[in-house]
Order: structure tokens, then C-alpha cells, then sequence
């Protein structure tokens, strides 16, 4: 029994070693193009250099990121739809691709693209400037409605921007929402004062809160967040304002199913190591994977109810 004993344990331990030093997949491309239409400094830029570091070790190939912004996610949206559907290039994929989908007419659309995977839920927080006069999304609100009030959201079509706009609806304040290309130019206004009050994301934020320069005022997800048990949500402060943010990949559409498989594979491996949960878990990241076919299920039903959300608000017919 000892002696069986003895062999199991090694057996084990050499299951698990071997497992530990895997070699990473092979892949059919030496060098892999991850688009985002962030400038650099915001969260999908952010999301995605901080991937690459050690995704590596999990996929046989190199990594590079591409900043492609300019209308609102429209260009990076035709820089995939127009490239070979290889798996040689994906897309950082938020809210803001659909919203931009839906709100203008960009020559290719979300429709035009295959979700890979979703990675995370990314959970939207409203701050201001630590030196500023607001403790509270009231106070905010209550400034909004004496001096009508500048609130800051990145491009147009963001999940954050339709934060913004529901926080205003919801408080009946005429404020204005200010919108830029990215979470970094939203922070230098708010930082300024030029706005009264910024939406984004706690990745985009850790350097100014490490250095106590910003303050948060509230989040806007159905429950507080672990790391920040003190934060209350907009919600409890009597807003009732919740959004979803996910975070993901996606590539041209006609993805081969090899390609999708590395991917589905590598994914789960990548979100268990250890090294990279410290950087996740310090963003605040809830991860949330789904494989290409969960992950175009959560986006045609978010696009849908994004959609009638639109409809019902007057922007779109």
C-alpha cells in the first residue's frame, strides 16, 4: 500500500509539474495584432498591454497592440472587418462598439465582426477630483441642478457616456456630458476641473488613486465592489442607474474553429495564473470568460437591448 501510495503521489506530482511548465500552444502566426480604438491611457489600451505580458505563455506568438481611434470605434471596426479572418488580428471589444454601431453609420459595424471571447465584466465608477467640492453622487447633482453641471465620458458612443446620460435623466438635471477619444483625456479635464465629474473604469483610474488625486463618488453596478466595500452605488445613493460593461475579443467574421479552440483553450489558463490575477484583481476586474459562441450571445442581446433602450429614449428611430 505504501508502495502504491508512493507511486500515486509521484504520479500526481509529476502530472502537475508537467502541467505547470506546458509549452504554449502552437499558433499559425509568429506575430498577433490586438486592435483597440483607446488612445493609450485608456481601458481597452490598458486591457490589452497588460494581457500581452503574459498571454505569451500561453500562446506561441508575439503580441502587439495597435491604437486605431478616431470615430468612436468606426475605424478600428474596419481595420478587422477588412482583414483576413486568420486569427492575425483581433479587437478589444466594449459596449462602445455596438453603441457605435447603433448611433451612426459606420461603413462596418459589429455585425460585421465575430466575438471571440468575453474576458471581463468592467464595472463603471463616476469620480471627480480629490480636491473638489463633491463627497457624494448628490452633491454632484445637487451642483447639476443649481449650475447646470459638466459630466465627462469617453467617445461618444461609450457604455460611459450612456452612464452619464441615464444618471441625467434618472436625476433630472440638464447637465452637459462632455465626450473625448479615450479614458486618458477624460482624466486630464477632470483632473483641471474643466468637468465637474468623470465615468470609468478603475483600471484608467489606479495611478491617480494610488496618488490621491481623484475621489470616487459611486459605481454603477448592482453591488458594491469587493476591493472598494466603502464605495456605495449610484443605486443606493438613490439613482437608479446599473450598467454592464464586458470586456473582450473579437476577429473578422468566418474565424477557423483551430483558431477559436487555441483561444478557448488558452484564455482560462491565462485569467488562473497567478501573476497575471495580481494585475487583474488590482483593476478591479470581475472575470466573466465565454467561449465565441456564449461570447456572441451576450452581444447580440446586449445590442438588442441597447437598441430599444435608444429607441425608447428618442435618439434613434
Amino acid at each position: 500500500m505504501r508502495k502504491l501510495a508512493a507511486a500515486l503521489a509521484f504520479a500526481v506530482f509529476g502530472f502537475g509539474a508537467g502541467s505547470a511548465s506546458a509549452e504554449p500552444a502552437a499558433y499559425p502566426h509568429k506575430v498577433v495584432t490586438l486592435v483597440t480604438h483607446s488612445s493609450p491611457g485608456g481601458g481597452s489600451d490598458i486591457f490589452l498591454r497588460e494581457m500581452v505580458k503574459h498571454l505569451g505563455k500561453y500562446i506561441n506568438a508575439t503580441f502587439i497592440v495597435e491604437n486605431v481611434s478616431g470615430g468612436s470605434g468606426a475605424r478600428a471596426m474596419s481595420r478587422l472587418a477588412t482583414s483576413k479572418p486568420d486569427g492575425s488580428v483581433f479587437y478589444a471589444i466594449t459596449p462602445t462598439y455596438i453603441y457605435t454601431s447603433l448611433l451612426s453609420k459606420p461603413p462596418h459595424t459589429y455585425r460585421d465582426l465575430q466575438p471571440l471571447a468575453i474576458v471581463f465584466a468592467d464595472p463603471e465608477v463616476l469620480y471627480t477630483r480629490a480636491d473638489g467640492p463633491y463627497q457624494s453622487v448628490k452633491d454632484l447633482i445637487d451642483h447639476a441642478r443649481k449650475a447646470r453641471g459638466r459630466f465627462g465620458a469617453a467617445n461618444p458612443a461609450s457604455l460611459e457616456r450612456q452612464a452619464a446620460e441615464r444618471l441625467k435623466a434618472v436625476a433630472k438635471v440638464n447637465a452637459a456630458v462632455v465626450s473625448h477619444e479615450g479614458g486618458g483625456d477624460l482624466m486630464i479635464n477632470v483632473l483641471n476641473g474643466t468637468l465637474d465629474a468623470g465615468v470609468g473604469e478603475i483600471q484608467e483610474l489606479r495611478a491617480q488613486l494610488a496618488g490621491k488625486k481623484v475621489r470616487l463618488l459611486g459605481v454603477f453596478t448592482e453591488q458594491r465592489l469587493a476591493d472598494f466595500p466603502d464605495l456605495p452605488t449610484v443605486k443606493e445613493q438613490g439613482f437608479d442607474v446599473v450598467v454592464h460593461k464586458f470586456r473582450g475579443l473579437a476577429g473578422p467574421k468566418g474565424l477557423p474553429a483551430d483558431v477559436i479552440a487555441v483561444w478557448e483553450k488558452a484564455l482560462p489558463q491565462l485569467l488562473a495564473d497567478p501573476e497575471y490575477k495580481k494585475v487583474y484583481g488590482q483593476e478591479s476586474l470581475i472575470v466573466d470568460f465565454r467561449g465565441s459562441a456564449q461570447a456572441t450571445e451576450l452581444v447580440n442581446g446586449f445590442a438588442t437591448e441597447a437598441e430599444a433602450f435608444l429607441k425608447e429614449a428618442g435618439v434613434i428611430k
